[in-house]
């Protein structure tokens, strides 16, 4: 995929250079240009996103244990999959330096600011793909090394370079890559695949769409600009909130799957139930603010945005909760 020149050199107009101390600095000074690249290198990794992977990885982990998982298991399976993820955020920014520099939402990221070299992107992604394969590999089993591997050539090559730029449908099927934290979580624990972490690997699924074309909405202006045919550029408002009202509900009745697959006690299907039913109300109630004439700004698409986070971060408390309440009923 052929990339601006001026992208290649990992800056735009107007960026700033890259924060150097001057000869003859003083400590305080080196101090803090260090502090900025490493804040730099850190926010390549895009942190709210490993945030978001980790919430389903840890609960998952729950399930397989039927309790709490393994210590040891449990925090090599963070940090290696916290490592899996960055490379992956990483080498994206490096692929999408130059549409980075093109939207507000993204222009302020280090490669498009010039504060990391392209070339330092791509090394920093490289490694910690190595080394997060290895760590699983050698520390928490080859399964998990093979799906968390799995996870980062999906998202690049697939989303980010075969998907992204050309079609409507990148972040349905560009959302498998997030999706596979669940089934990583499951494998660390119990060495195998099985139904429950399937059930939860479609929950993120179903869930990806109306949650990113939400947020895509509010920026549809940077991705025509940036010419990446997220469904809000290439749709109208009535067909993106109707698309994003059937996958909640595909979102909402798989979730609830999870009662019959897994056993669970009431707990869980109490909590997705009532978390389901506050989702399905927010997402018809822009479908219904559509219909009566809203636009643009007017939809509030962000509520929806926000809310979708916290469904996901709450349903997840709930499949983490529920094999404890088990065990101690049992």
């Amino acid at each position: 995929m052929a990339l601006a020149n001026r992208a290649a050199s990992g800056g735009g107009a107007g960026s700033p250079a890259p924060e150097t101390p001057e000869p003859g600095a003083g400590p305080r000074t080196r101090r803090s240009a260090f502090g900025a690249h490493v804040r730099a290198y850190v926010a390549l990794s895009k942190p709210r996103v490993i945030e978001l992977l980790l919430i389903t990885t840890i609960p998952v982990m729950f399930v397989a244990a039927q309790g709490v998982p393994p210590l040891w298991t449990a925090v090599a399976t963070l940090v290696f999959g916290t490592m899996s993820a960055a490379s992956a955020n990483a080498i994206n920014c490096y692929i999408d330096r130059d549409i980075d520099q093109e939207m507000r939402r993204t222009r302020r990221r280090p490669v498009a600011m010039a504060q990391v070299t392209p070339r330092g992107t791509i090394v920093y992604g490289l490694v910690l793909a190595v080394g997060s394969t290895v760590g699983f590999a050698l520390l928490v089993n080859l399964l998990s090394a093979a799906l968390s591997l799995f996870a980062i050539l999906f998202y690049i090559f697939v989303y980010t370079l075969l998907l992204k730029r050309r079609t409507a449908q990148n972040v349905v099927w560009g959302g498998i890559a997030g999706c596979m934290p669940v089934l990583i979580g499951w494998s660390a624990v119990t060495n195998r695949l099985d139904w429950a972490p399937f059930v939860l690997f479609l929950v993120v699924f179903f869930w990806t769409p109306p949650h990113t074309w939400a947020l895509a909405m509010r920026y549809r202006e940077d991705y025509a600009a940036a010419k990446v045919p997220m469904l809000p550029v290439v749709a109208g408002e009535r067909r993106v909130l109707l698309e994003c009202v059937l996958y909640s509900w595909a979102t909402v009745a798989t979730s609830l799957l999870l009662w019959p697959v897994a056993g669970t006690t009431l707990l869980y299907p109490v909590v997705a139930a009532v978390l389901g039913g506050v989702l399905l109300v927010q997402a018809h109630r822009l479908l219904a603010r559509v219909r009566a004439g809203a636009t643009g700004t007017q939809l509030r698409t962000m509520g929806f945005f926000h809310l979708s986070n916290a469904y996901l971060a709450l349903l997840f408390c709930a499949v983490t909760v529920d094999p404890l309440l088990a065990g101690v009923l049992a």
